[in-house]
């Protein structure tokens, strides 16, 4: 039934963390839409579920046991939902999946937040207008009232989905490092694409922040804290094991992420680097203004000169 399948997806939303608007925004949906859903005001598809379930980072079977006891309850699935054995990644329109967080596809957005992103990006959020995105999109202003209420909600849901799909791929890049300062590497690679592949999300991201009300902006910019933590604890953790030597690791690692932040300031698809030769070279950027010791620094340091 509706309403049990959508208390289940509410409890293993809040289970991990995630707000409704962001799961809302990484799902293409509004965050009136999600929320008819969890209070089992309509259904869910079998499409919609595994969709969810990419985008908690879980198995389809944890969006019908979200408390892991080993299945789904007595009347959990409704008329024509499928049972989570029956669902695949291919019966959903795909999500990013975070353990290919090198992989890049378009992105995938509405029409709606499509025409947003563009008119943002080309005049700012205080210079668009509803018609302006309206007429960037082919709809009429009515027809861009059926995706979202307002053009800052189109600001917001750009700006949720883009910190989940970038908050993803940065803990799947830090989980695959070996040591600290692999970590490190993965993490500036990382970042170094997604500003790169993702350059009009990550402006938008970088520039139109402070056009958010105090309630968004505070969870927005936690997430942003969140990465550069990851940096920061990274870098920390290579210092105190000899992998790299800065005299201020924590003002460090702030520059280091500063570059990748402000790639889509110059970046040009058309130019001469491809993202991932980019992100190659960032990383020796990063490495070495952290102080990693060259191969002639280690061999010095191993067999000093006799006297």
């Amino acid at each position: 039934m509706p309403l049990e399948i959508g208390a289940s997806i509410r409890r293993l939303r809040t289970a991990r963390g995630v707000s409704l608007r962001a799961l809302a925004a990484g799902l293409g949906v509004s965050p009136a839409t999600l929320s008819a859903v969890e209070n089992g005001h309509t259904g869910v598809s079998a499409a919609r579920v595994a969709a969810i379930a990419d985008l908690l980072g879980v198995p389809v079977a944890r969006v019908f046991d979200p408390d892991g006891r080993g299945g789904p309850g007595p009347g959990v699935l409704g008329p024509g939902v499928l049972g989570p054995g029956a669902l695949t990644r291919t019966s959903a329109q795909p999500a990013p999946d975070p353990a290919d967080w090198r992989d890049y596809g378009p992105l995938q957005l509405d029409p709606a937040l499509t025409a947003a992103l563009a008119t943002f990006v080309e005049v700012g959020y205080h210079g668009s207008t509803i018609r302006t995105i309206a007429a960037h999109a082919g709809l009429s202003v009515s027809g861009l009232y059926h995706y979202y209420e307002s053009k800052y909600d189109m600001l917001v849901a750009l700006l949720d989905r883009t910190m989940v799909e970038l908050d993803a791929r940065m803990r799947a890049a830090r989980a695959e490092g070996a040591d600290p300062v692999a970590r490190v590497g993965a993490l500036v690679e990382c970042l170094a694409l997604f500003h790169s592949h993702r350059r009009a999300t990550a402006f938008l991201g970088a520039s139109e922040m402070r056009s958010l009300r105090p309630e968004d902006y505070v969870r927005v910019a936690a997430v942003r804290r969140a990465q550069q933590q990851a940096v920061d604890e990274e870098v920390a953790a290579a210092v105190a094991a000899g992998q790299l030597v800065v005299a201020d690791p924590p003002t460090a690692a702030r520059a280091v992420v500063t570059l990748c932040t402000a790639i889509p300031q110059w970046f040009r698809p058309d130019g001469p680097l491809a993202p991932e030769d980019l992100a190659a070279q960032y990383v020796g950027f990063a490495l070495a203004l952290l102080g990693r010791p060259t191969l002639q620094d280690a061999v010095v340091h191993l067999d000093p000169p006799q006297v």
